[in-house]
């Protein structure tokens, strides 16, 4: 209705316009100048009209730390494609990806402040303030993806979202996730014992610290951003990470054993700073929401895509890639039972005991 008012003003000043031209010819020398100021002023009121609609388009900025190789750094040109697309343009994302704008750390609370849009990543640098998302950080909590997959799209996962706004952050959708694995520059690691004395960067969590360090390992938190020159310069041994992401970030350059232990599942979240998402219309929020849900299995596919032939990627850049044996993996968890036991009362013991409860009716 906008743009049809719009033509009609148009094609109205464009005949008065013309009229002054007429009148302008005229051959009496006072009519003309008359009708000249005239033509003018109708000319310059004129002008104004086409911007202001361009005004209303609203541009909203997104992080998130990921190469532009990697599927997720795909994953967010989808989205911001998909929103223009479903807002007719009154809403355009742009993307400032591979940490440009700061680690994951610094753009979360970027989107608390309202001072970043929109971020996509994992959260483990709010869990202090959020406790309950410290389950993720749980070893060998899900046994495959699609497991995880069901349970973050169910209701815990999506009270886990709602939680956020308590942190001035709304959250869309989880949109993603992967298996961890170990990599490091020193020497393979196949059992327990090999793990000892390594200087291990891991997430900025609590439970990832404690978990690392029952291993034997110097257990680092770091931001990302900094993780490639800290073990290009020896200051760290290794690092844990999915390998679609070792991959990306050509870790391969500065790590030469990896192994694969899958001890962890980290997914990653689509989100929105309140101040941001608050500004939008009812109609824009709800195409915001069904964008990032088309966004969600568009990144889910890639990544799963990928994930399979990454590992065999970095064994062609000189990699040497070791499979935790079973009976390893079962000595690794007893290592942690006591830290899981104690951050499960930290955490809180119901929502820990309801959410393993989802999981084992998953498996059934």
């Amino acid at each position: 209705m906008e743009f049809l008012s719009f033509k009609r003003i148009l094609r109205a000043g464009e005949r008065q316009l013309m009229s002054c031209v007429r009148m302008a010819a005229t051959p009496v020398l006072s009519r003309r100048a008359v009708a000249f100021g005239m033509c003018a002023t109708l000319a310059l009121s004129l002008v104004p009209v086409a911007p202001a609609l361009a005004q209303d388009a609203k541009v909203a900025k997104l992080g998130h730390g990921f190469a532009d190789t990697h599927p997720r750094s795909a994953a967010m040109k989808y989205f911001a494609e998909e929103v223009a697309k479903s807002t007719g343009g009154s809403v355009k994302i742009d993307i400032f990806g591979n940490s440009a704008i700061g680690s994951e750390e610094k753009m979360l609370m970027a989107v608390q402040s309202g001072t970043v849009d929109l971020y996509m990543g994992a959260l483990a640098p709010i869990a202090t303030h959020q406790k309950e998302l410290q389950i993720f950080d749980f070893p060998f909590l899900f046994a495959t993806d699609a497991e995880a997959a069901t349970l973050l799209d169910g209701p815990e996962g999506q009270r886990l979202l709602d939680n956020l706004s308590a942190l001035k952050i709304h959250g869309l959708v989880w949109s993603g996730g992967a298996f961890r694995n170990l990599s490091n520059s020193k020497h393979a690691v196949g059992a327990l014992a090999d793990m000892k004395g390594l200087k291990v960067r891991v997430m900025q969590s609590p439970m990832a610290l404690a978990s690392f360090k029952a291993l034997g390992m110097n257990a680092v938190p770091m931001a990302f951003t900094e993780v490639y020159t800290a073990l290009e310069t020896g200051a760290l041994d290794g690092y844990e990470h999915p390998f679609v992401d070792m991959y990306a970030n050509k870790m391969y350059e500065v790590q030469k054993h990896l192994t694969v232990t899958n001890h962890v599942y980290t997914p990653v979240a689509l989100l929105a700073s309140n101040r941001f998402f608050d500004s939008l219309t009812p109609d824009q929020q709800k195409a915001l929401q069904a964008a990032a849900e088309k966004t969600r299995t568009f990144q889910r596919e890639a990544e799963l895509r990928e994930a399979g032939e990454a590992l065999k990627k970095l064994e062609a850049e000189g990699m040497a890639a070791t499979v935790m044996p079973a009976a390893e993996l079962d000595a690794i968890r007893s290592a942690i039972e006591p830290v899981i036991a104690k951050n499960k009362e930290t955490i809180g013991p119901a929502f820990v005991d309801q959410f393993y409860a989802e999981i084992a009716k998953q498996r059934k």
